[in-house]
């Protein structure tokens, strides 16, 4: 029986992974749950699954939390803050879903991974600020890290599974403390790979042009016409940058450099990602647009088992579309490209960046065009600086933070 902590077990892929769980009662329990903010929505799931230790991250909601479990006869321990979220990744389980939404997931993650959890790793954003740091917290560690991102797992399923096994499991890479470049042990190339092609949707916008965008509402934004996901992945969908984050993930998860990862465009989102092989052959993992499907491979990994997701019918999808990314109007995806070859702290002040435009975004205060020019100007005035340390992560992030909210109450577009 297989202990799982879910952190974010309120959010969509917490929804999918406990729908997977909640299948083999046999294989997994939930042992662990963490949520944001929302008490009553996770106080009813620990009724459900029962789990020793419920956490709630905002700290000022640990009494409501622990009172309303003591209210519904549960006997599950609360905790709140970074505390408990650090708790609940380092402490009484054995495998971690790290689905936090952005650089909140960054440290609890790292925490897993140093304590030798099976992490399987959804907060993208954790290895875009601090992969070479991850990396280096797995070898300390000794525990498992398979992505549960579709595209990343994709590939995952179609390497070889010795090569997959070496350096994602058990065998990462280490840091580079002078250069902060990855060390790779085993770059793809070895295992006879010649790119990596990631799929993306291309989102709500596919086929519109920059002029078309200039009063694209939140609502547009998050109307995924494939996925359902959380308003904020949803729009970086929507710009493209989700897929620019995944090109960074994918430096650091497979060994690959910025020129062997290539996006191309399937709005049908079915095939979840490539991997081709220098004798010109290509592997392709296939399955509806379902995040179950990732998590039950990852959960059982190296078995398989049950998802609740339906079989592909080729017959009725009859044929697959792939275009190229217009990076002309969808600008988030060269700019995520630009800062991974930049490296250092470049990808933890593009990631702060956007999450701040984002935000100001889906809250009426930036149009939908200005996220793209927020992030790069935010980019211009902050050079990028080697990563000795999260402390100095952390600072890049806060720095990012405040030059690009400044920027914004400047007019700077």
């Amino acid at each position: 029986m297989k202990r799982i902590a879910v952190l974010g077990a309120t959010g969509s892929i917490g929804a999918s992974a406990l729908d997977v769980i909640a299948r083999h009662p046999d294989r997994f329990r939930a042992s662990v749950l963490a949520a944001h903010r929302k008490v009553d929505e996770l106080v009813a799931l620990c009724v459900r699954f029962q789990p020793d230790l419920a956490v709630i991250a905002d700290a000022a909601l640990e009494t409501q939390l622990r009172d309303k479990l003591a209210s519904a006869g549960l006997s599950t321990r609360a905790a709140g803050g970074a505390a408990g979220l650090l708790e609940a990744a380092s402490g009484d389980c054995d495998t971690v879903i790290a689905a936090i939404v952005g650089a909140a997931g960054l440290e609890s993650t790292l925490a897993a991974a140093r304590a030798g959890k099976r992490l399987l790793l959804a907060n993208k954003e954790a290895v875009v600020m601090a992969g070479a740091l991850l990396l280096d917290a797995l070898h300390t560690g000794g525990g498992d890290l398979i992505p549960i991102d579709s595209e990343h797992n994709a590939i995952f399923q179609c390497l070889p599974f010795q090569w997959g096994q070496t350096r994602l499991i058990k065998r990462p890479s280490l840091l580079d403390k002078q250069s902060n470049r990855s060390i790779e042990s085993d770059p793809i190339e070895k295992a006879g790979v010649r790119r990596i092609v990631l799929t993306a949707s291309g989102g709500p916008f596919r086929g519109r042009k920059r002029a078309e965008l200039a009063t694209i509402t939140p609502a547009q934004a998050c109307a995924h016409p494939n996925w359902s996901m959380g308003r904020k992945i949803s729009v970086d969908s929507a710009t493209l940058m989700n897929k620019g984050l995944e090109v960074i993930e994918a430096h650091w998860l497979f060994g690959a450099a910025p020129a062997q990862i290539e996006v191309v465009v399937h709005p049908q989102s079915l095939v979840h990602s490539l991997v081709e092989y220098a004798d010109g052959s290509m592997l392709a993992q296939l399955g509806n647009p379902d995040m179950r499907t990732a998590l039950a491979h990852a959960l059982a990994w190296p078995q398989r088992v049950d998802a609740g997701v339906p079989a592909l019918d080729l017959i009725r999808i009859g044929q697959l579309q792939f275009e190229a990314p217009d990076r002309d109007t969808f600008a988030c995806l060269d700019l995520a490209y630009r800062a991974l070859a930049a490296g250092g702290t470049a990808p933890t002040i593009l990631n702060a960046a956007n999450e701040v435009a984002v935000a100001a975004f889906l809250d009426g205060n930036l149009s939908f065009l200005a996220i793209a020019e927020l992030i790069e100007a935010t980019l211009g005035a902050m050079p990028a600086e080697p990563v000795h340390s999260i402390e100095t992560l952390l600072h890049a992030d806060l720095t990012a933070r405040q030059i690009a909210q400044r920027k914004m109450r400047q007019g700077f577009c």
